[in-house]
């Protein structure tokens, strides 16, 4: 009991130092706000401190491979016309720190009371997912082919909530089953060995297809959601339809979908659902 205590203070201290320094590095880079470096220390701390290598790591790995994509791509014209009229661009909040990661610090805290499979696959579907979107988002604004509306297939203009391209496509999968990949060898680690969702099921090629499938399908819900429930707005002075419900500094005309359902919502509801898939497809392992 005493040694379990010792572990447990630990990795506590090892995840606020070690989370305090990523949070405050994005911070300066401009990558996180400040409420979002502050989510980010509570976040990684909480995986270091409830789970093994792969919690984090997995993490780790979506935060850098995100902000390194945004970072190489952020002075290009086209993803800069894209995302004029977003919610949120540039640097993370903590609602967007959140709907990234909460799900899955809350699957990192079932599997720490609850050991089992079903909770590490889910949580790889989460992340998948996540990257999927952010991966389809970065890349996905610099297609040459015009995008098309997910739910009626037609041209519609970039930055378009719902829109897809092959581009972006090919850019979700690649970032879905980078995840798949960093979570197998994660899970190929000595240190991972003991933990009781070390060794799952099917073994590396398993955790990549669980990880792909349930990522790009996550992404085609966030698509699928943002084309229809979520709130768009008509700016009253330029006129175009955006994400924001504040636009050119006037309150804007919500036009379609719920007023509740933004866009950090809809990154929560469906890393849901690609944690439910990632949990499905695991079962069959």
């Amino acid at each position: 009991m005493v040694g379990w205590v010792d572990e447990w203070w630990l990795r506590l201290l090892a995840g606020l130092v070690g989370s305090g320094l990523i949070a405050a590095a994005a911070y300066r880079a401009r990558s996180l706000s400040g409420s979002g470096a502050w989510s980010a220390m509570i976040m990684g701390t909480g995986f270091v401190t409830l789970g093994e290598p792969v919690w984090f790591g997995c993490l780790i790995a979506f935060f850098v491979s995100s902000t390194l994509w945004s970072k190489w791509k952020k002075r290009h014209r086209a993803k800069a016309a894209a995302e004029a009229n977003y919610e949120k661009t540039g640097r993370r909040d903590a609602g967007q720190v959140w709907a990234n990661g909460g799900i899955g610090l809350l699957m990192c805290a079932g599997n720490a009371l609850w050991p089992d499979t079903a909770w590490l696959f889910a949580y790889i579907g989460v992340m998948a997912a996540v990257n999927a979107d952010t991966w389809a988002t970065e890349i996905g604004a610099l297609s040459r082919t015009a995008p098309r509306s997910i739910t009626t297939g037609k041209r519609v203009k970039p930055g378009t909530s719902g829109a897809v391209t092959p581009l972006g496509t090919l850019a979700a999968l690649a970032g879905a089953a980078f995840i798949g990949g960093v979570s197998a060898a994660l899970l190929a680690l000595p240190q991972q060995a003991d933990a009781a969702a070390g060794s799952a099921p099917g073994g590396a090629a398993a955790v990549i297809i669980a990880a792909a499938a349930a990522g790009l399908a996550g992404c085609f819900a966030d698509s699928a959601l943002g084309a229809t429930g979520q709130a768009m707005y008509r700016c009253r002075v330029c006129g175009s339809e955006t994400e924001r419900a504040v636009h050119c500094g006037t309150a804007a005309e919500r036009v379609r979908g719920l007023a509740a359902l933004n866009n950090d919502r809809v990154n929560l509801l469906s890393s849901v659902f690609a944690g439910l898939l990632g949990w499905a497809i695991g079962a069959l392992f």
